[in-house]
């Protein structure tokens, strides 16, 4: 090795000693770098909400995304559709019997389908099997022969996005 390349490898290794504590230090907090947001426009589209969940925290977090997804789409009567397809352990949330468990969620619910294209349809056949009739269900929402099959309509037939 030449004198000219120890001094070079010797000045590297220094260096390196000098900026390896700041690099050190930002890699033990942050080793990726930070997030960076990217600044989207989405345009309306027709959507579908397969509703399932018996949980009350879910369901109100799912409502938010619901209201959220309806805002960023400038709630467009004419290019945007959410419609949500609620069946299993959901459909007894918007029996009316249960209205004092959650009614705050059964309001905002509501409130959504108010002068929006946000749409409640429920599985036919679950509700039977549940016990309940369509007298039993808050007006809001509207009875489909199935989930599943409803779900597949709107998708194949009518263009619609799906979202669990």
């Amino acid at each position: 090795m030449t004198a000219h390349n120890l001094i070079s490898a010797l000045f590297l290794f220094l260096l390196s000693l000098l900026v390896s504590p700041i690099y050190a230090d930002t890699k033990s907090t942050a080793p990726w770098g930070h997030a960076e947001t990217l600044d989207i426009k989405y345009p309306p589209h027709k959507v579908i909400y397969d509703l399932t969940t018996g949980d009350l925290k879910e369901l109100d977090f799912t409502l938010s995304r619901i209201s959220y997804l309806n805002s960023l789409y400038g709630a467009d009567p004419f290019e945007s559709s959410i419609i949500v397809v609620i069946h299993e352990k959901a459909l007894e949330h918007f029996a009316i019997e249960n209205l004092s468990d959650n009614k705050q969620l059964m309001e905002r619910a509501r409130n959504l389908t108010i002068g929006s294209t946000i749409e409640f349809r429920m599985c036919k056949v679950s509700t039977k099997f549940k016990g309940y009739e369509p007298k039993d269900i808050h007006g809001f929402v509207q009875m489909v022969p199935m989930a599943d099959a409803e779900i597949i309509r709107l998708q194949l037939e009518e263009g619609y996005a799906y979202i669990k």
